[in-house]
């Protein structure tokens, strides 16, 4: 994530996605060539991996650069991709893997991720006409000038046929220096061209370098400069949530299963899983939330809080349902809840701009990733030692609730803060 933020400062949202969709592709063909697992820790959790990173934060910052007035439900509406390509592509993923065995499968999704470079390529900036018009501008001006060249290159050579013609009748010597006139003409304006042509790459070589240090020195002062974004302490405060939040929402996908076995319910879950009833309400929590959000009533940091007080709840309360009914129940509003998600850009990018949303947002993510990697081996040796799924839904509910405390009460205190200032200032 926070990587990513540096090519997108030095590329652009476009490029940084394209590449990423070519490197997606390239990971899930390398691994239809796998012969045990570490290979595939390389091909398909690296190169992958990095690859579809590189698609998913370009395509969070063009959508908060593109829309302001409704920026929530704009990225509720983007984001429910995830959840119906999820559904789509697992049920065609089994299906040409029975057709056509998992390595052939790879190849074709492969294939089919490639399509991120074509979504990619739709990721224009803001202004592109002033910046087509500029190079129509430029373009013209150099094919006027070429035309000119030509028209008057035509002359010189009419010019010329005349003058052999009447050199003709002169005699045969004057038609030997003509030739060596023209063959020096011919070998400086060849010349001349290698050297615009030069100068045209060393100008191209310029200006991508001035691009790769302005990029490079935004990221930079983003992290470490003095506008750093770890002054801002509410953002400080975001990341230790985003390092507690993500892990209570994947416990419960490990653990249900084995919960229905406890509780002896698998025919009905057979029927309808709970894991799908939380990825089916999920798509609609971002929507609606993101609906919610957009009114002018309401803040989207209070929607925001509210369901993450509204998720940590049911975590916490999962483990005591035992029927089939309050498990569905629980489950719907862990989906809905989760819904948050949608809001994660939007409140980031009021707490950091619109500047610097990039950057952050790639923090956010790594703070996720950090969770989503380490919640559920904690959760399993929870498991170990209790013996029990209770204490795993507990404690990861307690430790969520603590980020969420702490996202509550610091803006508080930063408030307090900004208010005394001033009035200090008027003592002095």
């Amino acid at each position: 994530g926070p990587f990513i933020g540096l090519f997108i400062g030095m590329c652009g949202c476009r490029r940084t996605a394209i590449m990423g969709g070519m490197l997606n592709s390239l990971g899930w063909i390398l691994s239809a060539y796998a012969s045990d697992v570490h290979y595939l820790f390389l091909t398909f959790g690296v190169t992958a991996g990095i690859g579809s990173g590189m698609v998913y934060l370009p395509a969070v910052v063009m959508v908060g650069q593109y829309f302001q007035k409704r920026r929530a439900l704009a990225q509720g509406l983007s984001t429910t991709g995830t959840g119906f390509g999820a559904f789509l592509m697992t049920a065609l993923m089994k299906y040409l893997c029975i057709e056509f065995g998992w390595r052939n499968t790879m190849f074709i999704q492969g294939a089919i991720s490639l399509n991120l470079c074509v979504c990619g390529a739709l990721m224009r900036p803001l202004s592109p006409k002033d910046i087509v018009s500029e190079k129509h501008v430029l373009r013209s001006n150099s094919e006027g000038n070429h035309a000119k060249g030509l028209s008057h290159s035509a002359e010189t050579i009419k010019s010329r046929g005349v003058l052999s013609e009447e050199l003709e009748k002169k005699g045969t010597a004057n038609e030997e220096v003509l030739d060596s006139v023209q063959h020096i003409e011919i070998g400086s304006k060849s010349q001349s061209e290698r050297s615009l042509h030069g100068l045209r790459i060393l100008k191209t070589v310029s200006q991508m370098m001035v691009t790769v240090r302005k990029g490079f020195a935004i990221w930079y002062s983003s992290y470490f400069g003095a506008a750093s974004l770890f002054t801002n302490r509410v953002f400080v405060a975001f990341i230790i949530w985003a390092l507690f939040a993500y892990s209570s929402f994947v416990i419960p996908f490990i653990h249900l299963p084995e919960i229905v076995k406890q509780y002896n319910l698998p025919s009905q879950n057979n029927i309808f899983p709970l894991t799908s009833i939380i990825a089916i309400v999920h798509i609609f929590g971002k929507v609606i939330l993101g609906i919610i959000s957009d009114l002018p009533c309401i803040s989207t940091w209070n929607v925001f809080l509210m369901a993450n007080f509204t998720l940590v709840t049911c975590i916490l309360t999962l483990p005591l349902m035992q029927t089939y009914v309050s498990l569905a129940v629980v489950c719907a509003l862990i989906g809905f809840s989760s819904g948050y998600f949608s809001l994660m850009p939007v409140v980031t990018e009021d707490l950091v701009g619109t500047k610097h949303l990039a950057n952050a947002y790639g923090i956010i993510i790594c703070a996720n990733g950090i969770s989503a990697l380490f919640g559920p081996p904690f959760a399993g040796w929870i498991y170990d030692i209790t013996h029990k799924y209770d204490f795993s839904f507990y404690i990861s509910g307690l430790l969520y609730m603590v980020g969420i405390i702490f996202l509550f009460i610091q803006p508080c205190i930063q408030k307090k803060q900004t208010r005394e200032k001033p009035a200090e200032g008027a003592e002095v």
